[in-house]
């Protein structure tokens, strides 16, 4: 049986912390699904499409991960998928107190399914999208933590505002 894992978030943006938990997931599923949610409410700095673009563009050597963008409910998207297993990433115990519920709610929306959660590496357990944002917004250098296609990307976007 293969054994298909959605890899969820809104990834605005992307980090070397999302990359880490991608690569290590591909390690353990024969196929990995980013899936990038739309999260409309949460105002992205990047567009659905911008965002897909670049989780493509540094994955791109990753044979067994498809990224992909959704919208709606994640079990559903999970079920389309043919996923059994969501993975999460906890960077600290802040983290999973709302995982746990999370993990509770698709549970009980999606029996089958179940949700694993790893830890990142050590260098990236401080870092989050928000931050990484928060920082570059205000002209600080976030390189260390994007990859450079992504850190170029939020560079211009910035510029752009």
């Amino acid at each position: 049986m293969k054994r298909i894992a959605i890899y969820p978030g809104t990834f605005d943006p992307i980090t070397n912390g999302h990359l880490d938990l991608i690569k290590r997931s591909a390690k353990l599923f024969d196929h990995v699904v980013v899936g990038i949610a739309a999260s409309a409410s949460k105002k992205p700095l990047l567009s659905l499409e911008e965002r897909v673009d670049l989780a493509q563009r540094i994955t791109d050597d990753i044979d067994n991960v498809t990224i992909k963008g959704f919208s709606g409910l994640l079990v559903d998207f999970a079920k389309a998928e043919k996923a059994d297993v969501l993975i999460r990433g906890l960077r600290a115990v802040a983290d999973f107190e709302y995982e746990f519920q999370l993990a509770g709610m698709n549970r009980h929306l999606h029996p089958e399914m179940e949700t694993i959660f790893l830890t990142p590496a050590q260098e990236y357990t401080f870092i989050s999208s928000s931050l990484v944002k928060d920082v570059a917004s205000h002209g600080g250098n976030v390189s260390e933590f994007l990859h450079p296609v992504v850190d170029a990307a939020v560079a211009a976007k910035l510029k752009d505002r």
